[in-house]
């Protein structure tokens, strides 16, 4: 059985990882790396081409990111929802990630492809960022290739141990099969009940973009608190009117500010409303009752027409947090 294996790779290997790896980029839950691994064991054997392999997990990734790049520039926001919809990660990998643009940069882009979830979120986030075209080809191509060349580079190292796998595979033939088909599903398992565990912890209460307008026009003074990144915020400077700023990091030192007797309302741009009902969900279970996140964030505020402020994004001091008061 394993002899076949390797004698269909060597023929249609290029089509396998080409596949696989434009699986992958796409967000679907197939890894790819494994492959990379086999099919440079193999081309020490001389039965496929590593240059024909990094070829076709070059251009799969070319193809796949480009998709996301360009849907992300010319659709905005909305692609990253989408992506979260038919991707198994969970809708924080968004946040996560714009937090690494802020700290890495560019480099962001380099190392993708190295972190769990980051790798099909980069190129749509980077698009809607209006990171230059220039840019994102020379960042996302200079990571593809250290990520392709590390991985089939691993195989060729340690192709001898490779072999033997490949042998013992043979002698177990059916029982081999079914042990990768069980750890491919055991993988899609995971990441569909981490998906799950994700959405049970955030399942809080919203508030409508009309009930905070209500409250807000009725005199209620409801704290509006924004957590979007600061990558979010230099994208699009706009706000809800006197609203917050404070990182999801931040507000277990500020509980202080925000009163028990009042509306407490978080928003962000990121999908399903992640990171300000993770801050809600966080308030509320140390005993705070009227703490809710927007639902549709910023976004739905702006489409329903509602006032806006142009501001430069900053931290809230405690002089701001106070005249809210």
């Amino acid at each position: 059985m394993a002899h076949e294996l390797v004698q269909l790779i060597a023929e249609y290997g290029l089509l396998f990882v080409f596949a696989n790896v434009l699986a992958e980029q796409i967000g679907l839950p197939l890894p790819s790396v494994p492959a990379l691994i086999f099919a440079g064991a193999l081309a020490v054997d001389g039965k496929i081409s590593a240059l024909d392999v990094f070829g076709a997990a070059f251009v799969a990734s070319i193809i796949a990111d480009g998709i996301w790049y360009v849907a992300g520039r010319y659709y905005g926001r909305s692609t990253l929802k989408t992506l979260c919809r038919i991707s198994l990660s969970p809708d924080s990998c968004v946040r996560q990630t714009e937090v690494r643009f802020e700290r890495w940069g560019g480099l962001t882009l380099v190392l993708a492809n190295f972190v769990p979830g980051l790798s099909t979120i980069a190129p749509p986030l980077a698009g809607a960022m209006r990171l230059s075209w220039t840019r994102f080809l020379l960042l996302n191509t200079l990571g593809i290739t250290i990520w392709a060349g590390t991985a089939i580079g691993v195989g060729m190292l340690f192709h001898s141990e490779i072999d033997r796998l490949i042998l013992l595979m043979d002698q177990f033939e059916t029982t081999a099969v079914e042990m990768i088909i069980a750890l491919l599903a055991l993988y899609i398992a995971i990441k569909w009940w981490k998906r799950r565990q994700f959405y049970k912890r955030l399942r809080v209460a919203r508030i409508t973009v009309d009930e905070l307008h209500r409250l807000m026009d009725q005199g209620e003074r409801p704290v509006v608190v924004d957590v979007r990144s600061r990558v979010s915020q230099d994208h699009d400077p706009r706000f809800i009117p006197s609203a917050l700023v404070m990182d999801t990091g931040e507000v277990d030192k500020h509980l202080e500010q925000f009163p028990r007797d009042r509306d407490v309302v978080f928003y962000c741009t990121c999908p399903n409303e992640a990171s300000s009902a993770f801050v809600a969900k966080k308030l509320i279970n140390l005993g705070y009752s009227r703490v809710r996140p927007l639902q549709g964030g910023l976004d739905a505020w702006i489409e329903a027409g509602f006032e806006v402020e142009n501001r430069t994004g900053a931290p809230a001091d405690q002089t701001a947090m106070a005249n809210a008061k």
